[in-house]
């Protein structure tokens, strides 16, 4: 549909980073003028936990930090593969590492232009030189609330992007 737009978030596992950005984003759109007209997913790289529901510290995460519960339960840890970019317009890689990945299984350039930092939408991050973002599986609580403030600090860059997007679609 030329007025809808789709979004996907790609970290390893997806139970953790892009899980929790998906949710987010949805969260936000949902908030937004972009209701209707924004859909979000979320994948990871691997297979290491297809089918598995979101880490129970990402989702403690977000409700400490206040997020709406956008489907939280029913996440199932999903791979992307290289068809999967037929059905997005953007693609956000939660580090380098999946950015790389994702540009490896893109199959054309339209495909390669469709993915993009997560954090190239902070511009604080992008002032710093720093779009990484830590995999908090591997930390605690504050691990976890440090991936939601850097995900929430992107998202009304994100958001801008899409508008800009529909605007020139609409062109």
């Amino acid at each position: 549909m030329a007025d809808s737009y789709r979004v996907s978030v790609v970290c390893w596992g997806n139970i953790c980073r892009s899980a929790m950005a998906e949710h987010m984003l949805r969260e936000a759109a949902a908030d937004s003028d972009l209701a209707d007209r924004l859909t979000v997913d979320s994948y990871g790289t691997s297979t290491e936990e297809l089918g598995n529901g979101m880490d129970r510290r990402a989702v403690a995460a977000l409700h400490r930090n206040g997020s709406r519960d956008t489907g939280w339960s029913t996440h199932r840890a999903r791979q992307f593969l290289a068809d999967d970019f037929d059905d997005h317009d953007l693609v956000l890689a939660a580090d380098h590492v999946h950015e790389r990945i994702l540009r490896e299984r893109a199959r054309d350039d339209t495909d390669l232009a469709k993915v993009v930092l997560l954090r190239s939408f902070d511009p604080a991050a992008l002032d710093a030189g720093d779009l990484r973002m830590a995999d908090p599986w591997y930390g605690d609580d504050t691990d976890f609330d440090q991936t939601y403030r850097q995900i929430a600090a992107a998202i009304p860059g994100i958001l801008e992007r899409v508008r800009a997007d529909l605007t020139e679609r609409a062109r």
